[in-house]
């Protein structure tokens, strides 16, 4: 009896040291659980956050391309449109039966919102919505101030539904004085359709903090702040689920419709236009609670589990611990073959990129060293011919022509440096070597130059200039350099006829036009003619450069090169450059 009263007292200590170590491990795993939680909930908001910040930045950044795009586009519409012939006869005969059907034409292939053509006193004469023509708008912004500048004139203004409209118009020019107005909509209202498709709220303002497009129609004509504060207070309950959802993300930059939004501003370089975007917070808060959710369920299974553990017996907590440890296991070793796998794949992608960029490299210097080669090719076959007849001129006694011979092997030098020392700055675009130049001397400098290669062939070569000096703005090395390989291929072209002939004729109108005609086989792909290295030669006759180089050039001086099949038989190929005249000299 009494070895039973002093066993009782162990016997129940032991429970109770059980107990507490249960209480304590509970409250141990509660706190864990709560600290984890709420690191997690800072750490996930924060690196969500900036993520969707940076993809919001992104969609600026492509909304604000596609805005100025668009107005880069349609800025050049009134320019060219004033220059069309077809409208200047219409003002001046004050007939315009076709003009609207013109326009409308035009308006397809521009992709312009509207047209509009307005006489000298403001009235539409013709228009692609023809319900305007006959309206006067001699009040109206785009007519006054395109009357007062020479220039082509961009207007903003409010429209009486609340939109705004973008017009780019210019004064139409008839004998000096100006006898009309052409006015280009540009349709900006297509990208808040496209923008109102996501779940951002994006806004556009100009210089002075107006809204003039906007996901949100009532927000147009407003300031920013004027707009956020236009919208209706949420009630109570609305204010205390608000309250409950802000709680996983950082402090919201707005309220967009009572909801918590981030700001995202970003400068769009046309005019002091600036774009703003409001990207809500509820795929952020989506994404931390879907995490946390997801650890509080696991923290609720580990603690039902430690109490079920408990519960039983060792051996079976024993049994539990050990299924347990395998299935870490093989988790364990499924993590690490997918880090294995991914790091493969990463290594595979770094040989590739390296690969990419040793391969861009080789191709950009070989297309270097094929142009080198194909612009040099021409002087160094020259020098050739021209030793060749000094040799034999010194043999024969007749040192002056000799000296002739060298003279021009001199020039040939001179102009394989200067060829050497434009493709050391081919790929930038400079305008220090741009003089007045008359393209009947650039002719005549590239027959000469043509003229070792002439000899060696039977060709009737048939040149047209006009007696008065046809004056352009342009490099006269890479003038010449356009004409001769303009030459070279008539040449090459003409290789099989039996009577081959080489047109030049030298034209200037509105432009300086040189046109280089043969009666060779043709042009067989028009389209791939003036892509790089595309050449109908056999091996080692060309590489393909002379064309692309050509075009690249006429487009550098202003003008463009452009290439047909002739009716009959034979290529047409034409240079056209701005004609220098006293007055675009004088102002230059």
């Amino acid at each position: 009896m009494s070895s039973a009263r002093r066993s009782s007292p162990y016997r129940s200590a032991f429970p109770l040291r059980g107990g507490w170590f249960l209480r304590l491990a509970i409250f141990a795993l509660i706190s864990t659980a709560v600290a984890t939680v709420w690191t997690t909930n800072a750490w996930l908001t924060e690196r969500f956050t900036e993520s969707t910040r940076s993809r919001a930045q992104v969609r600026m950044a492509l909304y604000s391309g596609n805005v100025v795009s668009e107005l880069q586009r349609a800025s050049v519409v009134p320019l060219l449109l004033s220059r069309d012939p077809t409208l200047i006869r219409a003002l001046e005969n004050v007939d315009f039966s076709q003009s609207s059907q013109l326009l409308i034409s035009y308006v397809d292939e521009i992709g312009a919102a509207s047209l509009q053509l307005l006489d000298d006193s403001g009235r539409v004469v013709a228009a692609t919505d023809r319900s305007k023509i006959g309206t006067n708008l001699r009040s109206a912004p785009f007519f006054v101030e395109a009357l007062r500048s020479n220039d082509t004139v961009f207007i903003t203004s409010r429209a009486e539904a609340g939109n705004f409209t973008f017009t780019y118009s210019r004064a139409i020019m008839v004998d000096r004085r100006k006898a009309g107005v052409i006015v280009v909509g540009v349709d900006l209202a297509k990208f808040e359709q496209s923008w109102a498709g996501i779940s951002d709220a994006v806004i556009v303002t100009d210089s002075e903090g107006q809204i003039i497009l906007a996901t949100e129609p009532r927000w147009r004509g407003h300031k920013v702040e004027e707009a956020l504060e236009a919208r209706s207070a949420p009630s109570a309950i609305a204010r205390a689920i608000q309250a409950t959802a802000d709680w996983g993300a950082l402090p919201p930059d707005a309220y967009v419709r009572g909801e918590a939004v981030m700001r995202n501003e970003a400068r769009i370089p046309f005019r002091g236009w600036r774009i703003i975007s409001f990207t809500p917070y509820v795929s952020i808060r989506d994404k931390v609670n879907a995490v946390l959710a997801l650890e509080i369920m696991g923290f609720a299974m580990l603690l039902a589990l430690s109490f079920y553990l408990l519960s039983r017996r060792a051996q079976m907590k024993s049994l539990g611990y050990q299924r347990e440890t395998v299935e870490l296991r093989e988790l364990n070793a499924r993590l690490q073959r997918e880090i294995a796998e991914r790091e493969r794949a990463e290594k595979n992608l770094e040989v590739a990129e390296q690969t990419l960029e040793q391969s861009s490299k080789l191709a950009a210097l070989g297309e270097m060293s094929a142009a080198i080669s194909h612009e040099l090719n021409q002087p160094l076959a020259a020098m050739k011919t021209y030793l060749a007849g000094a040799r034999l001129l010194l043999q024969r006694k007749r040192p002056e022509e000799a000296l002739s011979s060298f003279q021009r092997i001199d020039d040939l030098i001179e102009r394989m440096g200067a060829i050497t020392r434009q493709l050391k700055s081919y790929a930038r675009k400079g305008g220090d070597a741009f003089e007045p130049l008359d393209m009947r001397f650039c002719v005549s400098s590239a027959l000469s130059m043509m003229e070792p290669q002439l000899k060696r062939r039977k060709v009737t070569i048939t040149r047209s200039v006009p007696r008065e000096p046809v004056m352009v703005m342009a490099d006269r090395i890479r003038l010449e350099q356009v004409i001769i390989n303009l030459l070279r291929n008539a040449l090459d072209a003409t290789r099989e006829s039996p009577e081959p002939r080489v047109d030049l004729i030298l034209s200037a109108g509105e432009t300086a036009t040189l046109t280089v005609r043969d009666n060779g086989h043709g042009i067989e792909d028009i389209d791939k003619l003036f892509e790089p290295f595309y050449t109908t030669k056999q091996a080692g006759d060309g590489v393909g450069l002379g064309l692309a180089i050509s075009s690249s050039i006429v487009a550098d001086l202003g003008g463009r090169l452009t290439a047909r099949n002739a009716r009959e038989e034979g290529a047409v190929f034409e240079v056209q450059l701005p004609v220098l005249n006293h007055d675009k000299e004088a102002a230059e």
